[in-house]
């Protein structure tokens, strides 16, 4: 019985971290607007939802870098740390 209780308050008290895991990072919800959010849209500009992470931050090194060429991304890709960049590849990357 107390084995039950104590994985009850451990699921009560890890149920916020859960609920804020899905809240977007600063920065993640602004990629949409040419990225799209919905499988359905029609847009020649990659999809970014369930992107491996990796594959993300890298693209994002690249166009800070100017290794890899860009009409905007170079200059949106400097506006965001390495931190803020791996954190938003893995929301994207969470998203299905």
């Amino acid at each position: 019985m107390k084995a039950m209780s104590a994985i009850a308050v451990g699921a009560l008290v890890l149920l916020p971290v859960a609920a804020n895991a899905a809240d977007p990072p600063p920065g993640a919800t602004a990629c949409s607007g040419c990225h799209g959010s919905s499988a359905t849209a029609d847009t020649p500009v990659p999809k970014l939802q369930g992107r491996d992470a990796g594959e993300t931050v890298a693209a994002m090194v690249a166009f800070r870098s100017g290794e890899r060429p860009a009409t905007v991304m170079d200059r949106i890709a400097k506006g965001f740390t390495d931190d803020e960049t791996r954190l938003i590849a893995d929301w994207l990357a969470a998203q299905k």
